[in-house]
């Protein structure tokens, strides 16, 4: 169940980034903020979840590693942030490292 709670976790941490993206926008300042900061919580509560069986180091690493590839995604995909070869392969070793330390744990 922790491996479940560390991918919510991640998931979360999405979220946040994306939150402070919107409150950039003058009329969406507080909803961004408050968006932020409900996501911040969530996620390390899931976080804190997940440690009680995971190591910090990587519970930590997957956990940040999770949320760079989904905001790497997510600005892709809506925010018009640019797709080049060198990001997209920092990603893949983002996602590959996080792999190596689930297969490892």
């Amino acid at each position: 169940m922790a491996w479940v709670y560390l991918i919510i976790a991640g998931l979360l941490e999405i979220g946040w980034p994306v939150g402070l993206k919107m409150s950039q926008e003058g009329e969406n300042r507080w909803l961004g903020i408050g968006v932020a900061v409900t996501f911040m919580v969530a996620s390390g509560f899931m976080l804190w979840l997940a440690q009680r069986d995971i190591s910090m180091g990587t519970s930590y690493a997957v956990w940040t590693g999770i949320g760079a590839a989904g905001t790497f995604i997510v600005g892709i995909l809506f925010y018009n942030d640019a797709a080049t070869f060198g990001r997209i392969a920092g990603v893949l070793m983002i996602i590959s490292g996080v792999i190596t330390l689930k297969i490892s744990h």
